[in-house]
């Protein structure tokens, strides 16, 4: 195959020129291009190669992430909803202690009030008008 033309991988790929420029600036050093004396690629069949596979790897990883159902910000948005939650919990569990805690010195409270008043046998004190 003689050289081929930035233009003519893009189109062949259907591609844009500017992504196969990207795609050679992101191939391996030993997989890129040479220049020639006009600043121009040099593109052999190894390179197209290069190309061609680089772009079915992206292509691949590309329509892999558009399939997931989660992307990243509505993941960052169920983390931060998920830690407020976590906090509220912790808040709503320290309340309760103390609820419990205010409810068992009452009831200690009211067994010492209950417990003096049965213990200790009415007294018969008459009370005397004035």
């Amino acid at each position: 195959m003689a050289n081929k033309t930035i233009s003519s991988i893009a189109k062949d790929l259907n591609i844009s020129r500017a992504r196969v420029y990207q795609i050679i600036d992101m191939l391996d050093d030993n997989e890129k291009p040479s220049k020639d004396s006009n600043d121009r690629y040099v593109i052999d069949d190894s390179v197209v190669n290069a190309i061609r596979k680089y772009y079915a790897n992206s292509n691949t990883k590309a329509k892999q992430e558009k399939t997931s159902p989660i992307d990243d910000k509505v993941l960052d948005i169920m983390r931060r909803q998920l830690d407020e939650k976590d906090r509220q919990i912790e808040k709503l569990t320290q309340l309760l202690n103390q609820q419990q805690q205010l409810n068992l010195s009452t009831n200690r409270q009211n067994e010492k009030l209950l417990g003096t008043t049965t213990n200790n046998p009415p007294s018969h004190r008459t009370i005397s008008p004035p």
